[in-house]
């Protein structure tokens, strides 16, 4: 793929994958599918209504194969690590798709991912809990069950993506960029990180067959949010941009 926040993130997650393959592990949990099945991006936080919010969930999961299903197979795999996917189960899917989308919706004093978040703090489960698993308080601690959406790239470290963009800064020049639509009158690409991911895919992937595979993540800007794959890009982001 040429598509920016999968590179973002592919690279990490390779980098993560051999660390984890060199402790001896040969399995492990990932949370591929959580926010496509609950509107987890910073982005949903515009959607118009619930109904628009259901429809992009549903596109988002449609695509998982494009994006963060790609990232997570290739990069996982390259070091031979196995990534399951629970939240991608069919039967979690079957319930998951089906909960009203109003139940879902993230606004100002809505956390995004809420009902998902809930689901694991024993303050908000249902009742059939003992004393004793009462007492062991939330199975994972406040600050990372209710800490604000952080998209894999960003949430390595903010210079990354910093630096990915000084990187492409320094390799593509103004008028490079400017003349784009002349070179990559195909999706053209619109920043110079983007600019230099597609040379770089156009090295490896000359036909233009392979163009049409790559499905580019962004969101959904005709809700009035930004462009930018990151989520910093977003307002709602508390170190936004």
């Amino acid at each position: 793929t040429y598509d920016v926040t999968t590179i973002r993130a592919s690279t990490p997650m390779y980098l993560m994958s051999r660390k984890i393959k060199s402790t001896g592990v040969k399995m492990v949990l990932s949370g591929e599918g959580a926010d496509e099945v609950f509107g987890g991006y910073l982005y949903f936080h515009y959607a118009p209504n619930a109904d628009d919010f259901h429809s992009e969930t549903v596109s988002r999961v449609h695509n998982l194969h494009t994006s963060d299903c790609l990232r997570a197979n290739k990069s996982t795999m390259a070091w031979g690590l196995e990534a399951r996917v629970p939240f991608l189960d069919k039967e979690f899917l079957e319930v998951a798709m089906n909960v009203r989308a109003e139940d879902k919706l993230c606004s100002k004093d809505i956390m995004e991912k809420a009902i998902i978040r809930r689901a694991f703090d024993v303050d908000f489960a249902d009742a059939g809990f003992t004393e004793e698993e009462l007492a062991q308080g939330p199975y994972l601690p406040r600050d990372v069950l209710w800490r604000q959406k952080e998209q894999f790239s960003d949430g390595v470290g903010y210079a990354w993506i910093d630096s990915l963009k000084d990187w492409a800064e320094s390799r593509v020049s103004d008028e490079a960029l400017a003349s784009a639509k002349e070179r990559f009158p195909y999706d053209t690409p619109q920043t110079k990180e983007a600019y230099h991911y597609r040379e770089l895919f156009e090295q490896k992937f000359p036909q233009e067959a392979c163009l049409t595979s790559v499905v580019r993540w962004v969101p959904r800007t005709d809700w009035g949010c930004s462009a930018d794959p990151s989520g910093r890009a977003q307002k709602i982001h508390d170190k936004a941009y």
